[in-house]
């Protein structure tokens, strides 16, 4: 069925023009309200954002406090290793060869956490400043750190609830990062 078909039940009543219902002057949309603007396309000639959008900043801040939490994390970490000789000559193990090869183990371990605390504390920091012009795989890489930094948030659940802290953050990151307005801003054409 076409349109001036007179059997069609959809087209435009009969003898009145289509378009009927609406102001026929050029320029005015009908009824007294302005157009609507076109919808959001984040690809082509729509709609580009020119603001990073609140959720995407809030992200961007939320992946500071998680990286400001590691460099805690680590500058604990530092000063039981400035204090491990110390606490090790006043326990008494400095005499027996066996109780020292254990007491270096557990040196090793505390030097392997404080410099992976700082590499994150690093890494989140890297992130944090690719926000602005960075593109999806920075927005993929700030899903992909905050689900690591909820594993590291069991290794600091010791240090006055940090832990719990960094879970909470790094769960509001994830979210954040993943909603359209976050992936349209790292989408955006940049020139």
């Amino acid at each position: 069925m076409s349109y001036g078909d007179p059997n069609n039940p959809y087209g435009a009543p009969q003898g009145q023009p289509p378009g009927y219902g609406y102001s026929q002057q050029p320029g005015q949309p009908g009824y007294g309200y302005p157009s609507a603007p076109p919808a959001a396309q984040p690809y082509g000639g729509g709609y580009v954002p020119t603001q990073m959008p609140g959720i995407t900043r809030a992200a961007q801040i939320l992946l500071g406090v998680i990286a400001v939490a590691h460099v805690i994390i680590a500058a604990v970490y530092g000063v039981a290793l400035a204090q491990w000789d110390e606490q090790m000559r006043e326990a008494g193990i400095t005499g027996d060869a066996e109780a020292e090869r254990f007491a270096d183990l557990g040196k090793g371990v505390v030097v392997f956490f404080a410099g992976l605390a700082a590499v994150f504390a690093i890494l989140g920091l890297v992130l944090l400043l690719q926000y602005a012009k960075g593109g999806s795989s920075v927005r993929v890489c700030s899903i992909v750190y905050a689900s690591f930094a909820i594993v590291s948030g069991l290794f600091a659940l010791a240090l006055y609830l940090l832990g719990l802290v960094i879970w909470v953050v790094s769960i509001l990151v994830i979210v954040f990062c993943a909603k359209r307005a976050s992936t349209e801003w790292f989408r955006r054409p940049r020139y």
